[in-house]
């Protein structure tokens, strides 16, 4: 697998590629987003417009509906489900950038650096109600219930990793607890949600929440590679943070494990000094014990598992988008 770093295939290029299946109805979930985000209100509208910009790749919703497609004709309710996952997903950006303190995200400034952390809380807490009045309109409780779990998942993966900042005995098996729910709660939410009303038999529903959820851990491998790793000029966002922040990701996790007791305290002063610095000082030890390659090939290896998922569909373009997904998440460059 080649570096993350050095994949220079434009992201937007192969995204339209992979969501040529479901071109249409993604569209027509951007239009049902822009009429739901909203306000009479000047500075709530632009505010809402500025924010549903951050979301980006537009993975989760596509998710949804590339999963609904493998199983039976696409519904409304797989329009409305995407838009909500969407909105669910940029709320924890906004949210996750003022935990960071991050001023760059797509290339534009972030809600809290343009604005203030008051008003990306609240825009937040704005994206998280649009959502829930959305899901709402489903008729059966069941989105409602899948949608809150995978929620309480997020936060209780994001509250994990708060709370092992600065513990650098974190173990691996820690780690992928915390990305498990914190990202691919998500990822598997989506799936399932599409699988679930397309009608999907209980097998190939489950394959497919088991897709979205290995998919959801090889992309935040792979993010947390592109923190160390990636260039801010080509991610568009504030890297570094999370070494900024103490949080333990899997490249140094890695180094941690092979050190000598001095090599490891080395390491830890490194990383609990104060500058901007780390990124650098850093990269000798991820080289010297190969650290980055490991945390690419677990990447890869959940990639895989994510794929051997699909083997429960039948052969079809949508199968073959969603096989192409499990490549793009660990070759992406931002």
């Amino acid at each position: 697998m080649k570096d993350v770093a050095e994949d220079r295939v434009p992201t937007s290029a192969t995204l339209r590629v992979l969501y040529a299946p479901i071109q249409q109805e993604l569209q027509q979930v951007e239009e049902l987003i822009s009429r739901e985000l909203c306000s009479e209100y000047p500075f709530v509208d632009r505010l809402v417009k500025y924010g549903v910009r951050l979301g980006g790749k537009r993975l989760r919703p596509a998710l949804v509906l590339l999963a609904g497609q493998a199983c039976a004709p696409l519904r409304q309710d797989h329009l409305v489900l995407a838009a909500a996952v969407e909105m669910i997903h940029t709320a924890t950006l906004i949210h996750d950038d003022v935990l960071d303190e991050a001023t760059l995200r797509r290339h534009i400034d972030t809600v809290n650096s343009r604005w203030d952390n008051e008003t990306s809380v609240l825009l937040g807490d704005y994206l998280l109600a649009r959502c829930l009045c959305l899901v709402s309109s489903v008729e059966t409780t069941f989105a409602c219930r899948t949608i809150a779990e995978a929620s309480r998942a997020m936060c209780e993966g994001e509250l994990r990793q708060i709370a092992s900042r600065g513990d650098y005995g974190l173990t691996e098996q820690d780690y992928l607890g915390i990305i498990t729910g914190k990202t691919a709660a998500l990822t598997a939410c989506c799936c399932q949600l599409g699988a679930h009303y397309g009608a999907a038999d209980a097998a190939a529903e489950a394959a497919l929440t088991e897709y979205g959820r290995y998919l959801g851990i090889a992309f935040q491998i792979a993010d947390d590679l592109l923190d160390v790793l990636g260039d801010e000029a080509t991610a568009g966002k504030s890297l570094g943070t999370d070494l900024a922040k103490q949080k333990s990701t899997l490249p140094l996790i890695r180094v941690l494990q092979q050190t000598s007791q001095a090599e490891r305290r080395e390491v830890v002063t490194l990383l609990s000094g104060t500058g901007n610095h780390r990124r650098d000082a850093l990269r000798p030890w991820l080289e010297r014990f190969d650290a980055i390659a490991y945390a690419q090939d677990k990447a890869q290896w959940y990639a895989r598992r994510a794929a051997a998922e699909l083997d429960a569909l039948p052969a079809s373009p949508t199968r073959q988008a969603m096989q192409g997904l499990t490549e793009f998440v660990v070759t992406r460059h931002h």
